[in-house]
């Protein structure tokens, strides 16, 4: 069977999403997850709807949920993102839970269970749109420090540095405002037993490394922010300096014209 993690927007509006989908399937609500029963194909489907803008489907196919995600979860979007993300796996069900080559093998058939491993896989793939996102802006932003590096300027007016300042502040506090979506959910103080599933899953993800490596992202995203303020001071101090000797410049000439030349 197969397992799909689908990143759509930056939230959801969980409440309302929730009362919506309630009124179609059986559906809980947990702190800020829905969890719904969907029938398909003459089977129950566990779906989990994280507030965070992704969701995960067991046991329908790939076409299926994003046909589920275009037809009922569009209203309820902030911010949807420019490229969904997306992650699959295959599942069964065994005697030991455990993860090998995306095939997620899980001890019984039983929604929790299945919750449990969807919060590591949901946090992957919101993890997944913030390296998306902070790639996007290293692409528009790496000339600077390569221009930095070979001319020893930035080729940039003040009101250019104004506005990608802006773009890199907005990236990094988006991210800033949403990274705790990666900590180790408050719903295993409920639920301890399911913890070590949640575990093994975010191991096989990766989840702790590249949570490492966006931070330090975010860092040199800080540092480049740092290197384009002192630029815009730097460039204010030279014009404040012009305008200066400009002044000195006319007061000398207004001198000259009065005292040596008698002008006025």
């Amino acid at each position: 069977m197969e397992c799909h993690a689908i990143g759509t927007a930056s939230r959801y509006t969980i409440k309302p999403l929730f009362e919506e989908l309630r009124q179609s399937y059986k559906s809980t609500l947990y702190r800020d997850v829905v969890h719904s029963q969907i029938e398909s194909g003459g089977t129950t489907v566990d779906a989990f709807f994280f507030s965070y803008g992704v969701c995960v489907f067991w046991g329908m196919n790939q076409q299926q949920c994003l046909q589920f995600a275009r037809e009922k979860l569009v209203p309820f979007q902030k911010q949807p993102l420019d490229e969904i993300e997306m992650d699959t796996f295959t599942f069964t069900i065994g005697e030991t839970q455990k993860i090998i080559e995306d095939e997620i093998t899980l001890p019984n058939n039983d929604a929790l269970v299945k919750f449990a491993a969807s919060y590591g896989i949901a946090q992957s793939v919101k993890l997944e749109s913030f390296e998306t996102s902070i790639q996007k802006t290293f692409h528009l932003t790496k000339m600077i420090p390569e221009e930095l590096a070979a001319n020893g300027v930035i080729p940039f007016s003040r009101r250019e540095i104004r506005k990608k300042m802006g773009a890199l502040f907005i990236e990094r506090s988006s991210i800033n405002l949403r990274i705790d979506v990666l900590d180790t959910p408050e719903f295993f103080w409920e639920y301890p037993e399911l913890e070590p599933l949640y575990l093994m899953t975010a191991n096989y993800l990766d989840l702790r490394r590249r949570v490492e490596i966006l931070n330090q992202r975010l860092d040199v995203m800080h540092d480049l922010f740092e290197v384009l303020s002192k630029e815009l001071n730097h460039l204010h101090s030279n014009r404040l300096e012009l305008t200066i000797i400009a002044l000195i410049v006319m007061e000398v000439c207004i001198a000259l014209l009065r005292d040596v030349f008698h002008i006025i």
